[in-house]
């Protein structure tokens, strides 16, 4: 039986699978499961529920169709240039994704099915172990826009690959396969894209059958790493939503809009 609290969420599909195992799909398809305003409060304070909820011991995070989550809706970041509420309600639920999953205690495993961007891709670096198709590709993409790296990257990246990488990658915006982000640690794993699910399901259910407390008390142990983190990353999102008063966002959302180069003067 579908649970009160999974009707709360539009755009997110829930599903209880056995031994307390719950998959979780951003499930806009149409939109490559871009996160629009509606969805990204959601992502925002889901981990709450799911914490409270005593029958979930996993949660296995997945996209619908061919994508894992294309970043930020074009249109819902064109409303927050310039635009000071827009950015301040931005900048709590961003650091709240990225707080919560990190202190949820339950396990939460992502399987990257497809291309991952900016607020989709901190759902699936957050998450405690990231399971990546070789095929799906995946960028923060926030330079390519025009403004600072945010979201999750500062705090996590140059624990996950270093920070020589994480500079390389988060400053020129390129694209990270599934085996090149298993090969530098961006990613826990990489496997074929047919075998995904099978993959990640199977990991899902090694941890909601083993021990619960050690689970989660290892997790939380380990956390303390990102924990230390997070000046640096308070600092990213400010800088990220200082970026959104400047001239570079506007353009920025017009190139990807058009499919052109952007000219940042």
């Amino acid at each position: 039986m579908t649970k009160e609290w999974h009707e709360k969420y539009h755009d997110i599909r829930f599903e209880e699978k056995d031994h307390g195992i719950l998959l979780m799909t951003l499930d806009r398809p149409e939109s490559l499961n871009a996160t629009d305003a509606r969805m990204h409060n959601a992502l925002s304070r889901l981990w709450l529920d799911i914490d409270d909820d005593p029958d979930v011991r996993v949660v296995v995070v997945t996209g619908a169709g061919d994508a894992f989550s294309a970043g930020g809706d074009l249109n819902w970041i064109e409303t927050m240039v310039n635009d000071y509420d827009g950015m301040k309600a931005a900048l709590r639920e961003a650091g709240d994704i990225v707080y919560r999953m990190s202190q949820c205690p339950k396990i939460i495993i992502s399987a990257i099915n497809g291309t991952a961007v900016g607020a989709g891709l901190a759902i699936a670096l957050m998450a405690d172990i990231s399971i990546m198709a070789e095929e799906a590709k995946i960028t923060d993409g926030h330079v390519r826009l025009g403004v600072a790296a945010g979201d999750h990257a500062n705090i996590v990246w140059p624990l996950l690959c270093g920070l020589a990488k994480a500079k390389y990658y988060l400053l020129t915006a390129e694209f990270i396969d599934g085996k090149t982000a298993d090969q530098i640690g961006l990613v826990s794993k990489a496997v074929p894209r047919d075998q995904l699910m099978e993959e990640a399901m199977k990991v899902a259910t090694k941890i909601a059958t083993g021990p619960q407390d050690a689970a989660r008390w290892t997790k939380r142990a380990l956390n303390l790493w990102v924990t230390q983190a997070a000046p640096a990353f308070d600092a990213s999102l400010a800088l990220e939503m200082l970026s959104f008063m400047g001239p570079d966002p506007k353009e920025g959302v017009a190139a990807l809009k058009e499919k052109r180069r952007p000219n940042f003067d």
